[in-house]
Order: structure tokens, then C-alpha cells, then sequence
């Protein structure tokens, strides 16, 4: 059943309170299906002009299709956030097209793994895909987010598979963990790093005994990078002016019913995408560095 985005806050959140209008621009990767089609789906339904992405310029052509029949303001331009060339024609489009941007929302992912596959076959595919392609992303983005009294907003999809403190999965090295969650130690040098060392040991085939997350590793240390990353971004924006606050934050949707779980998911779609409208639509938005499940903040 359809969530009511307004209509089911969890306890003691504060109503939603309406600050963007159809000259508000969100761009969300990967919105040719799943996640990203249901998010860009919702922020248009509330009346944000949306841009959809895709690397396959007719399967997003035609998700376009689909919304605009729906009566809803999208556009659509074909990006591979694996390709820096493809990046910078995205970016030219969206400054000569809109000037700029108020939301985004890296949406863009892989995983290879169901069920209890744990292969990394394509741990490289999936740690550029779903780490390197976010953060190309944001970089690129972010001379391009509009000046607001809210503030810009920028959401990453990620998973609690990603958590520096999982119980059951999570990287076995405590002093790296110490590391990555301190904000005083974390780095963009640390995060590449781990994740190059974790490809490294896919590579000379020593990563079983390296005390990596053990349920689709390669997803996993990914989303650990995006998590990181995420808090990484978020300190190193908070200096900015008070009109050019951009705020960076994280959620997981959960086990969503698409094809990335192989249809498998206990959660419909609808439910998936909710927590990531609700960040990018925030009114109270000095809310960054944060990771979220269910519009509830979650640990690190």
C-alpha cells in the first residue's frame, strides 16, 4: 500500500512545513527504476521540478514517459556516473538549463549479490558504482547548488550494511573503525584507502581473512565508504555561509521489493523511498551528517 508522505510521520516528528516551490530543482541518479523512479516520482508529486538520470538514455526516456502522463514536471538527461566526460555534459546541461540545483539525491547503485551469494566478482564494478560514482557526484554538484535560506540538500541511499558498528557485519579491525568514526581522523585519503585495500585483497584473493563484513561484502564496504564519506562532507560544508549551507545526509530504505534484491525485499517501494523525500524536504534543515532508516536518526 502507497505511503502518504505527509501523512505518516513517525511519533514526536515535526509536521512538514512547505519552503520549495516548481522552481526548485532535484536531480536524482538512477531514476530510471526503483528507488530513484519512486523518489523522483514523490518530489515531483509535491511539486519540485525533477531531473531523472540514467546511464540508458531510452529506459530513462522513457521512465520520463511514464511520469509526465502522470501529469508530473520531470525532465531527463543520460548520465554514467562512472564517466567524467558524461559528468561534465550533465553539468553544462543543468547550469544552462536551470542555472542550478536545490536537491540531490545519489540514488545510482549495484549489487550482484541475492540471497546468500556473497561473491565480489564485481566488488570493482560495485565499490566504483556505488562509492566513487557518489562522491564524482557530489563534487561535481556542488558549484552548482542554489544559495536558499534553507539551504541545499544533498541525499545519499545507502544501507545499514554499511555501519561501522554492526553486530553481525561490520569490519573486524577496531582501530580502523576508531578511525573512520571520529570525525578528527576521517579523511578522504582514510576512506580511498580502505576501500583500496579491501579491492587490493579481492584482487590477491586474501579477502576472506581480512576481517571484512561478511554479508555481501562488496556492497557493504561500499556503503561503508558512502556513510563515511556522507559525515566527511557534511563537516567540510558546515563553514560555508549561512545562505550557501549545503546539508549532506544518508538513509537506508531497507529491504526494498526491486530488482536490485531480486525482487525479494520486505518492503514495497513506496515505503522505500519515503525517508529519502522526507531529508530532501526538511524545513528545519540544520540537519546534516546524519544517517537515517524510517525518518528516524540511526548510528553510524
Amino acid at each position: 500500500m502507497p505511503v502518504n508522505f505527509l501523512g505518516s510521520p513517525p511519533p514526536n516528528s515535526k509536521p512538514q512545513r512547505k519552503w520549495w516551490s516548481k522552481e526548485t530543482v532535484a536531480v536524482v541518479t538512477g531514476s530510471n527504476r526503483g528507488i530513484g523512479f519512486e523518489i523522483a516520482r514523490q518530489l515531483a508529486a509535491h511539486g519540485l521540478t525533477v531531473v531523472l538520470t540514467s546511464r540508458d538514455e531510452c529506459v530513462g526516456q522513457e521512465a520520463t514517459r511514464v511520469l509526465r502522463e502522470g501529469g508530473l514536471d520531470v525532465a531527463f538527461h543520460q548520465l554514467d556516473i562512472l564517466d567524467p566526460s558524461s559528468i561534465q555534459l550533465f553539468v553544462d546541461w543543468i547550469r544552462q538549463t536551470y542555472e542550478g540545483i536545490h536537491v540531490l539525491v545519489n540514488n545510482a547503485g549495484v549489487n550482484f549479490n541475492v540471497g546468500s551469494d556473497n561473491s565480489v566478482e564485481s566488488a570493482h564494478m560495485v565499490v566504483a558504482t556505488n562509492y566513487y560514482g557518489t562522491k564524482n557526484m557530489i563534487k561535481a554538484m556542488i558549484p552548482l547548488m542554489r544559495p536558499s535560506a534553507v539551504g541545499a540538500r544533498i541525499v545519499n541511499v545507502s544501507s545499514r550494511l554499511g555501519k561501522l558498528n554492526g553486530r553481525r557485519n561490520r569490519i573486524d579491525d577496531l582501530n580502523l573503525r576508531r578511525k573512520l568514526g571520529d570525525l578528527d581522523t576521517l579523511t578522504e585519503e582514510l576512506i580511498d584507502g580502505t576501500v583500496a585495500t579491501f579491492l587490493q585483497q579481492v584482487d590477491d584473493g586474501t579477502w576472506t581473512s581480512g576481517g571484512w563484513p561478511q554479508t555481501f561484502t562488496d556492497y557493504s564496504v561500499s556503503k561503508l565508504a558512502v556513510n563515511a564519506y556522507t559525515r566527511l562532507m557534511a563537516k567540510t560544508l558546515s563553514d560555508r555561509p549561512e545562505e550557501e549551507k549545503i546539508y549532506v545526509n544518508c538513509y537506508c530504505p531497507g529491504w526494498v521489493k526491486t530488482a536490485m534484491t531480486g525482487w525479494a525485499g520486505n518492503i514495497s517501494v513506496e515505503e522505500g523511498a519515503d525517508t529519502g523525500v522526507w531529508l530532501a524536504l526538511l524545513p528545519d534543515q540544520a540537519v546534516t551528517g546524519k544517517f537515517f532508516a524510517e525518518r528516524r536518526e540511526v548510528s553510524f
